[in-house]
């Protein structure tokens, strides 16, 4: 019987980043509670950096951004937030990292769930991908429903499904 398998990714895809960035940019210029604010937001390589006149019209852009960013299908999990610091002008500036690729330890954790679960599958972590392997289609669908069930850091996408 031949072997099925699919591969575990986390990925972000940048042209619907680009297009949610563009689209709360946009809501953020024809907003009256941000009229005369210098709020901004740019993405620079596997940055976004959002600027802004204060603290909390900061976190408001942010959450104009999310809000895009889940219409359009990007994964808001995979956004690490780094610390709040003042720009020039008196604003300030968050920077936020997207991850790419599952890291070392979060691969070796869905690779001792998958074990742990007793489906009838092999995994093999391959550099940021995770490979799982079975004879069975039901088996690697259950696989499929417990990692989407298990509450991980990363958001998982499940690609090469054969």
């Amino acid at each position: 019987m031949a072997e099925n398998s699919f591969d575990i990714v986390s990925k972000v895809d940048m042209q619907e980043l680009n297009n949610a960035i563009t689209q709360a940019v946009r809501e953020i210029e024809t907003r009256f509670d941000f009229k005369g604010s210098k709020s901004s937001i740019n993405l620079e390589k596997d940055d976004i950096v959002v600027v802004s006149d204060d603290e909390y019209k900061l976190k408001s852009v942010i959450d104009i951004l999310q809000s895009k960013m889940i219409k359009r299908g990007v994964p808001i999990k995979n956004m690490e937030f780094g610390k709040l610091e003042p720009a020039s002008s008196g604003t300030v500036r968050q920077k936020i990292k997207l991850k790419q690729g599952i890291e070392q330890d979060i691969s070796k954790k869905i690779n001792t769930l998958i074990r742990d679960s007793k489906i009838k599958v092999k995994s093999q972590i391959q550099g940021d991908s995770i490979r799982v392997t079975g004879k069975s289609l039901d088996d690697l669908q259950a696989v499929i429903a417990m990692l989407r069930g298990a509450d991980l850091q990363i958001d998982l996408q499940f690609t090469n499904y054969r």
